[in-house]
């Protein structure tokens, strides 16, 4: 796979979509961290999740969230946090609900952890703004995270790039609301 155009992901996704057995290794393959083809590994990884089968993802949970921390590229990055963000999204909206199910307190705390090293340090707009969504939904069972993620947000995000700009306005309101 040359890039990540649409069509090139759904192409190597729809191998792993017909051989089940192969998503272990996907998983895997994203956290060799040192390897350049993990990048590609968090495309497909992230296609499938986001279009497919994020309750593939149960069995992994553990891997995932023992491992995303140790994630160094940024295009592997962006990929992972937009799963963390499925994740937190399908938590509390899902209504077959087996991600909350599966999803255990430990696991969360180190995906929020995961998504405040990712804001405290240099990473791209969209790694942001699905970070600042993932913290603000786990946020609504954990009262320390929305403070934690409204003092950066104002301390910090407000002055970065109009993107982050604006999500972190919209996260800053959305916060504000669950005070009144």
């Amino acid at each position: 796979m040359e890039n990540p155009k649409r069509e090139n992901r759904q192409r190597v996704a729809n191998i792993v979509l017909e051989n089940q057995n192969l998503f272990k290794d996907l998983v895997t393959l994203t956290f060799k961290v040192d390897d350049k083809t993990s990048i590609k590994a968090a495309w497909i990884l992230e296609w499938i999740c986001t279009h497919h089968h994020l309750k593939w993802m149960i069995p992994h949970l553990d891997e995932f969230s023992n491992n995303i921390s140790t994630l160094k590229f940024d295009s592997a990055i962006r990929p992972c946090a937009k799963i963390c963000e499925h994740f937190a999204n399908a938590f509390y909206t899902s209504k077959e609900n087996e991600i909350k199910q599966n999803l255990t307190n430990t696991q969360i705390d180190k995906i929020v952890s995961c998504g405040f090293d990712w804001l405290i340090t240099p990473q791209k707009i969209a790694v942001r703004a699905y970070t600042m969504n993932t913290l603000y939904l786990f946020g609504l069972d954990r009262n320390w995270i929305h403070p934690e993620l409204k003092h950066l947000i104002e301390t910090k995000i407000i002055h970065e790039s109009k993107g982050c700009k604006a999500r972190g306005k919209h996260i800053l309101g959305l916060i504000a609301k669950r005070r009144k």
